[in-house]
């Protein structure tokens, strides 16, 4: 059974970075699917941000792109995500998931052989 741990600071100033890292067991994250990146601000539906798959391309939310960067360390099977000049829009529920695809923006629903972390809020405030 795959298993998905978020982590990172739960406030971030606005124009700081937010860093999160996603601590993968179960499965090795060089051994296919995409390991993605989604959030879920207050009231809204899930927003795709990115993913990267198992040979290190990374793609990304258009919408996202020019502040949004994945990476991973597989050493630690682990990968991260940094979104930069966050403003409190940026404020939601993130998640850490390896799906089966990649998307374009949102998801309609989480599909039975994705797995998912549990999520971890993250607040944008100064």
């Amino acid at each position: 059974q795959v298993q998905l741990q978020e982590s990172g600071p739960g406030l971030v100033k606005p124009s700081q970075t937010l860093s999160l890292s996603c601590t993968v067991s179960g499965g090795s994250i060089t051994a296919g699917n995409f390991w993605s990146w989604i959030r879920q601000p207050p009231g809204k539906g899930l927003e795709w941000m990115g993913a990267i798959a198992m040979t290190g391309s990374t793609y990304y939310n258009p919408t996202l792109k020019s502040r949004t960067s994945i990476s991973r360390d597989t050493s630690k099977n682990q990968f991260s995500l940094q979104l930069s000049s966050v403003t409190p829009e940026d404020t939601a529920v993130y998640y850490c998931a390896r799906l089966r695809r990649v998307y374009v923006s949102n998801i309609a629903a989480r599909l039975p052989d994705d797995y998912w972390g549990q999520g971890t809020q993250v607040t944008v405030s100064a």
